[in-house]
């Protein structure tokens, strides 16, 4: 008796490029992963997701103004179950660290040639975590003694993205609706957890961290 055939393993995409997504599918397809559905912001992923009943979710960091990071929170809270996966251009310890901490399972770079992200996405269906070559030498590269920073919570990773493209603490206070204060106070819970001393240097920080448009 002939073995049943196995069903293609059903993968969702989230990138704010549709021609990224496009070029992606194909390559995908080839080697028998069907792109169950798509997306290009938070929104339409969170709605759509469940519906699409994937086997696994691959997340760009850099969806527009939006960051992939505070997605990665939202999946992992409601996805239960399902591998997280970020494919993306950053390959710093900064956002490598705060997307495992998010809880993706694995990290694979846009750099990298194919058969890594090929090979992360079979890893992470096998139960296994997957940090890619790149990924795995940034992160190596973090000096000994220096431990990666806390994660941040989604409000002020959004603090920190906004910092990062130039906005004062009276423009991010607006862009938010809080007060000043209220900006301040995140300030101090960021340098905490990035071990940064002072606004200087937390702005040149995020403003090396920024996620591209």
């Amino acid at each position: 008796m002939s073995a049943e055939p196995r069903s293609p393993v059903r993968l969702f995409m989230v990138d704010d490029h549709p021609a990224v997504r496009e070029g992606l599918r194909l390559l995908l397809e080839q080697e028998g992963i069907a792109i169950c559905g798509e997306a290009g912001d938070s929104a339409a992923a969170l709605r759509e997701i469940p519906a699409s009943s994937p086997d696994l979710v691959m997340v760009d960091l850099s969806l527009g103004r939006e960051s992939g990071l505070v997605l990665l929170r939202e999946l992992a809270r409601t996805a239960r179950g399902v591998p997280l996966l970020v494919y993306s251009m950053h390959e710093d310890a900064f956002h490598i660290g705060q997307a495992l901490a998010a809880g993706a399972s694995g990290y694979a770079t846009k750099r990298e040639i194919s058969v890594v992200l090929t090979q992360a996405i079979r890893e992470l269906l096998a139960g296994r975590r997957y940090v890619s070559p790149r990924a795995r030498d940034a992160l190596s590269a973090v000096p000994p003694g220096q431990e990666r920073p806390e994660p941040m919570s989604p409000r002020e990773l959004q603090i920190y993205q906004l910092l990062g493209e130039g906005y004062t603490t009276a423009g991010i206070a607006e862009e938010l609706g809080v007060s000043r204060r209220t900006v301040d106070s995140y300030y101090a819970r960021i340098l905490d957890k990035l071990n940064t001393r002072g606004m200087e240097d937390l702005r040149r920080r995020a403003a090396a961290d920024r996620l591209p448009e």
